[in-house]
């Protein structure tokens, strides 16, 4: 474990010299004008570092947002380099593209710049513009009538989605008009102080329906207790290995992974009555079939972001059997959201930011 993280902060470190050793080549700068742009990203980095051990608690409120938002923003504009730079090397070494262009060349410079900005512009766009996913859930089962149901996983409240953000999508969420809604985990992004300070747990309460939760692997790292406190003023009925009957659903709330002796499927639907339409929550999608062998109906989950950023997303789908969005085991279906919100900057490139709007139905 110890070997494991030496290396991978060597490497983490090599690549952040290769990258600033390109950028500070690659600008037609002065001297100290170079050394200007990689102190700041230096700075950028350090920011992000030091915010992970509560470095922004410690700041006024607005001055830890900025923070925030310019040190996780750092990190795309950071791996969208890092590929222009490879992209360029190799390029170079099949003498495709002449060194000259990586030293002191303003037309380099400008197109890296523009390639990256117009990204980001387009990423913040993207992120803001929320989708609504449509979904009928049709059933064998015996419903007394259609149940609409909001479906949302990963807000990451906190210093970057914070409360103006947060009453724009209660009014979205309350414009469906549904009859429950429920959220498949990380709430909360990391840091209570920002949801505490603008009473977040208050607009919960503005939701126009019962809001049902399982938990995900930021309330651990937010500290589970300080997270609990804030799901029960919020109003939030949250499920940690444990189920909910309402009508003729029963729903069924996973711990998250991060715990380590949670329940199985199995062992949290022991007793269900399966007559009734069953919904999983569990955060992170792993292990699909256990759901599908316990006769569990539909299953939410979330976690993914679906990489947020490409070419991350195709990473993350290769890790997951089903990264994002809609599949079926048998009689069993799920859905896995990309997320309402976003961890780090607010930037969505080849992915979306999205809520699901179900309609449970019987046949």
């Amino acid at each position: 474990m110890k070997m494991g993280f030496i290396v991978v902060t060597l490497v983490a470190v090599l690549v952040h010299v290769y990258v600033l050793w390109h950028v500070y080549h690659v600008f037609p700068f002065p001297v100290w004008a170079k050394w200007a742009v990689v102190a700041f990203m230096v700075a950028a980095l350090a920011m992000m570092l030091t915010g992970l051990f509560g470095a922004f608690d410690r700041m006024p409120l607005g001055l830890a947002s900025l923070c925030y938002e310019i040190s996780t923003s750092w990190l795309i504009v950071f791996l969208y380099l890092l590929l222009s730079f490879v992209v360029l090397d190799v390029c170079r070494l099949v003498h495709l593209v002449p060194k000259e262009w990586l030293h002191s060349n303003a037309w380099t410079a400008g197109a890296i710049t523009a390639l990256i900005g117009g990204l980001l512009v387009y990423g913040n766009i993207h992120y803001h513009n929320k989708v609504r996913e449509p979904l009928t859930l049709d059933t064998g089962k015996q419903l007394s009538k259609p149940v609409k149901v909001v479906m949302l996983s990963d807000l990451h409240l906190g210093y970057h989605n914070r409360k103006t953000e947060w009453q724009r999508w209660v009014k979205m969420i309350n414009d469906e008009k549904p009859d429950l809604i429920l959220v498949a985990g990380d709430i909360i992004d990391g840091h209570m102080r920002p949801l505490l300070e603008e009473d977040i747990a208050a607009d919960f309460h503005k939701l126009n329906a019962p809001v049902v939760a399982c938990l995900g692997n930021h309330e651990y790292i937010t500290g589970i207790d300080k997270a609990l406190e804030f799901y029960q003023i919020a109003g939030i009925t949250l499920l940690r290995d444990s189920t909910l009957t309402l009508g003729n659903l029963v729903i069924a709330g996973r711990d998250d992974r991060f715990k380590h002796r949670r329940k199985s499927v199995a062992q949290l639907l022991e007793g269900v009555d399966k007559e009734k339409y069953v919904i999983l929550l569990d955060h992170q999608p792993y292990n699909l079939e256990e759901a599908q062998k316990a006769g569990v109906d539909f299953q939410l989950s979330g976690h993914t972001h679906e990489g947020q950023v490409w070419p991350i997303s195709l990473l993350v789908h290769r890790m997951y059997e089903n990264a994002w969005g809609f599949c079926q085991k048998g009689d069993t279906r799920y859905y896995v959201s990309s997320g309402m919100g976003i961890w780090g900057g607010k930037y969505r490139i080849g992915t979306r930011s999205e809520y699901i709007v179900a309609t449970i139905q019987s046949k």
